[in-house]
């Protein structure tokens, strides 16, 4: 007695039950013509047809470029070294490499490419001399490794590659130093050798490709997004209606903006790298700007390290500086959150943090790079950041709501065109 029924006294509300009032979450209306406006002037700015440069157009002949090699070609230029360094030894020389220096001193910023890139330059290394030998040892090791890989046609993970051989590497940055040694003595890419890193990067929004011959729609992934996979060379046939990327450096920031569905209020694809990003996710964003030619929006932290990861998706990391012709995407434009936008938008006082000496050093150390003096807009933030000594992360915008960076901050920053 006194029970309910369900028609009497359990009132299902809209949106319960099994997808019942089911509603696509957008974190707002659909972007307006004229909020759009900025953003499709710079589309507009891009399709104008340039003139392709090169390295060779600018003369520049004396650089070491990687290429995309087949198996069978590793293969064959590992024996070929091998092979060399065994010649060296009837010569009476000793067993040595003839490895390309990745030094700051052997490396040059094209400002014509926004890329740095590698010179030519070569050091021995030497099985006979004492500092050397070990490194010698786990060269070989690695490139005995890699020749076995690639002739069975199959990839393994870094982490794989360091298990197989655990006392020797005694470390994993041991192992995977030398593997970016051996590509660039091969003259190929880091992911021709076979050996790549785990799932880093995730991707949400109007794209879609096929993956090894499945078709991913990004649209249809969640508020996860779908993980950009270790083997990009599987992904074909990308396609969509985005109008541009954003490029995000955290993963907690990506989550707001996939939670909130920020892509069908902005037609456009979110990625982001979940910091320093991988090799699979710089790959990725550079075939996505291939296949699709949208403008690529950068937000990141309002610190150094923020500054410094946004370049190595455009101007390379110096230890990879080789390979940068595959891993680099030019132009990206530095959205935010920038140190001018700490009093433009009233960040509280409480929210934004004091510089450290070591976050000072790499602020300092940023102002010297030719690919930061390029761009005077960047020199002029970083001048201020470190005349004010805060910094600021993303989430220091949840101060005004956890839903302003998608409701407010993003809408109004590219309806503005307020990038750099």
């Amino acid at each position: 007695a006194g029970m309910a029924t369900p028609q009497q006294g359990s009132k299902r509300k809209k949106g319960d039950g099994d997808g019942a009032g089911k509603k696509t979450r957008v974190s707002g209306p659909p972007a307006t013509t004229e909020q759009m406006k900025r953003l499709r002037d710079l589309r507009t700015q891009m399709a104008k047809p340039k003139a392709e440069v090169t390295l060779q157009s600018l003369g520049l002949d004396n650089i070491r470029e990687a290429f995309e090699m087949e198996d069978e070609d590793v293969g064959f230029r590992i024996e070929a070294e091998m092979l060399r360094a065994a010649a060296t030894i009837l010569q009476g020389h000793g067993y040595a490499f003839e490895i390309p220096s990745r030094s700051s001193s052997n490396q040059l910023y094209v400002p014509e490419l926004d890329r740095i890139v590698l010179r030519s330059s070569l050091k021995s290394r030497p099985f006979a001399g004492t500092a050397s030998v070990r490194k010698t040892t786990i060269t070989t090791r690695v490139m005995e490794l890699v020749h076995e890989i690639v002739k069975k046609h199959i990839h393994i993970t870094k982490r794989d590659l360091f298990y197989t051989d655990v006392k020797l590497f005694t470390k994993q940055e041991e192992s995977d130093s030398v593997l970016d040694d051996v590509a660039v003595m091969l003259g190929c890419t880091r992911t021709s050798l076979n050996v790549v890193a785990a799932d880093k990067g995730v991707v949400i929004g109007r794209v879609s490709f096929e993956e090894d011959g499945d078709l991913i729609d990004c649209t249809r992934m969640g508020i996860g997004g779908k993980a950009i996979p270790a083997l990009v060379n599987k992904i074909t046939n990308i396609k969509g209606d985005a109008e541009f990327v954003l490029l995000v450096e955290k993963d907690a920031a990506f989550m707001r903006l996939a939670e909130d569905r920020f892509y069908n209020q902005f037609p456009c694809i979110i990625i982001t790298g979940k910091g320093q990003p991988d090799v699979a996710t710089r790959l990725f964003l550079k075939m996505i700007k291939q296949a699709l030619n949208i403008p690529i929006l950068g937000l990141f932290d309002s610190d150094p390290h923020g500054l410094k990861i946004l370049s190595v998706y455009m101007s390379s990391s110096k230890n990879m500086s080789y390979d940068s012709g595959s891993l680099t995407t030019s132009d990206i434009k530095w959205l935010g959150v920038r140190p001018s936008d700490l009093d433009k938008y009233k960040i509280p006082d409480q929210c934004r943090l004091e510089m450290t000496k070591a976050d000072e050093d790499v602020g300092r150390a940023l102002l010297k790079e030719d690919f930061i003096k390029k761009n005077p807009a960047w020199v002029k933030e970083l001048e201020l950041m470190l005349a004010t000594k805060q910094k600021a992360e993303i989430q220091s915008l949840s101060s005004f709501g956890f839903q302003y960076l998608t409701q407010d901050y993003l809408p109004r920053k590219i309806a503005a065109g307020d990038w750099i």
